[in-house]
């Protein structure tokens, strides 16, 4: 049976180039299970790649979507019917995926699906991040801190012994949320409140670059370290010492597959301890409508597809 999936054949501004295809499943390869997907949430870094940005890796025809959860529908006997993250393999945006059984993640009972399918992406970047770059007895700043990965790294470097923890956000909307989450925050229009935390500051987790970036590299200590792992203002910064570039994939082949699924041994329970924004579930059919909500200024929950029936219970 035909199943949609939400793909791209060129590169551009995604509100142009994507679009719902029919597709025919292949038979399955040996080695891989097929998973019926649940959800699937938006992020930047599903966004960015359908613009060209990173067209030397990213073949096209393709079906767009990093993360997801849903259920084993074939594969070996002891794999059906349970919930995993299909990963690294094909685009989530579809109903079904095709996915290894070595990075097939398995999703704990106790964890919703809608927090399972945000599982991967932004939480494995804040533990990658702050296990390189420890914020132990540290003064710390976040960029961009009305995202859910800044919103990770500011809750574990607290629970890692950071000294006091810093974000800077454009709305006031985010403001009571990082409170709540024992993040002081500072609107980014506070020219002066920014310099003064970037004197202190101590490691700086960027998602922004920009102007923003180049303030705070200007201002900071020396000793410091800055963490850059995204571009959302899409604008670059002047190169200093203290930059350190961090991009995922740099670091997921040189995991073996049991290191790997460590690593979300290790994920599953700090997101259960976390505060994590709300989801606003949308038909795939509706994509439009979700990356419309997913643009929108001050926004506090995370767009999500719901690939079949939305009304449907989260924890399976």
């Amino acid at each position: 049976m035909n199943h949609s999936a939400l793909g791209y054949r060129v590169f551009g501004e995604p509100e142009s180039v994507l679009h719902v295809e029919s597709i025919s499943p292949a038979p399955l390869p040996a080695g891989q299970i097929r998973v019926k997907m649940l959800f699937s949430p938006v992020n930047a870094s599903d966004l960015i790649p359908m613009t060209g940005a990173y067209r030397h890796r990213t073949p096209l025809p393709a079906v767009a979507g990093y993360e997801g959860v849903g259920v084993v529908t074939e594969g070996p006997p002891h794999w059906l019917g349970k919930r995993v993250l299909p990963l690294r393999g094909q685009g989530t945006w579809q109903n079904s995926v095709d996915c290894p059984m070595a990075l097939a993640v398995p999703v704990p009972d106790d964890i919703e699906s809608t927090l399972a399918a945000r599982g991967y992406i932004n939480p494995l970047a804040a533990q990658m991040m702050l296990n390189l770059y420890p914020p132990k007895g540290k003064r710390i700043v976040l960029t961009a801190a009305g995202s859910d990965c800044a919103a990770l790294l500011g809750q574990w470097a607290i629970k890692a012994g950071a000294d006091a923890v810093y974000g800077i956000h454009r709305s006031p909307a985010h403001a009571e949320r990082l409170r709540a989450m024992g993040i002081i925050p500072v609107l980014q229009q506070d020219t002066a409140t920014i310099s003064a935390i970037a004197a202190q500051a101590e490691r700086v987790y960027d998602a922004t670059g920009g102007r923003l970036a180049d303030g705070i590299l200007d201002a900071m200590p020396e000793t410091g370290i800055f963490v850059c792992y995204g571009l959302l203002s899409g604008t670059p910064f002047r190169q200093q010492p203290q930059v350190r570039w961090f991009h995922i994939r740099n670091y997921l082949d040189a995991l073996s597959s049991d290191q790997w699924q460590a690593e979300f041994c290790e994920i599953w329970p700090k997101l259960l301890a976390s505060r994590y924004g709300d989801v606003t579930l949308f038909p795939l059919a509706e994509w439009r409508a979700a990356l419309a909500y997913y643009r929108q200024a001050g926004r506090l929950a995370k767009p999500m597809f719901a690939m079949h029936d939305s009304r449907a219970p989260v924890l399976w």
